[in-house]
């Protein structure tokens, strides 16, 4: 099994290096886990609208180049689908035991992501109708997937 997190922008704090760093180890033992990081672009304090479909369409160019046809895509976004830890394990479950062996988790810049990109996911999932920053949003998704596995294998961990 093979998780991909495709992420606009990098991390800078050391602290959610060393969460996502963490979870990365934890998952090691269930599945292949692969960061892919793309340039965000720089964005002005006041835009237009059609400023920001420029900005998330060159970030959408870059989120594609990481994606492969295999892959099962799915974006974060506020208007996703929410799940329970353990609707998003039995999820999870059903999608590998189905054949899926590639799932693509996409997180978006401040601005969000291209629709484009929104258009061809499989799923669309939501944590919250709060906004995270993207780089704890990282730390969120793998602490829930890594969850996920550990609600799978009947093993203690979710509470």
């Amino acid at each position: 099994m093979k998780i991909k997190i495709i992420c606009v922008g990098k991390i800078k704090e050391k602290f959610y290096r060393d969460a996502i760093d963490e979870y990365v180890k934890r998952l090691s033992r269930y599945a292949t886990v692969e960061i892919c990081e793309v340039q965000d672009e720089k964005t002005p304090d006041k835009i237009s609208d059609n400023e920001r479909d420029l900005i998330l369409a060159r970030e959408g160019e870059r989120i594609r180049l990481k994606l492969k046809d295999s892959d099962f895509l799915c974006t974060l976004a506020i208007e996703g689908k929410k799940y329970s830890s353990e609707a998003l394990a039995e999820k999870l479950n059903n999608l590998f035991v189905s054949g899926v062996s590639s799932i693509a988790f996409v997180i978006g810049g401040s601005l969000g992501i291209d629709s484009s990109i929104k258009k061809d996911a499989a799923m669309s999932l939501s944590f919250s109708d709060m906004t995270f920053p993207h780089q704890l949003m990282r730390v969120i998704l793998l602490e829930q997937i890594y969850r996920a596995f550990k609600i799978n294998a009947h093993e203690p961990y979710h509470k």
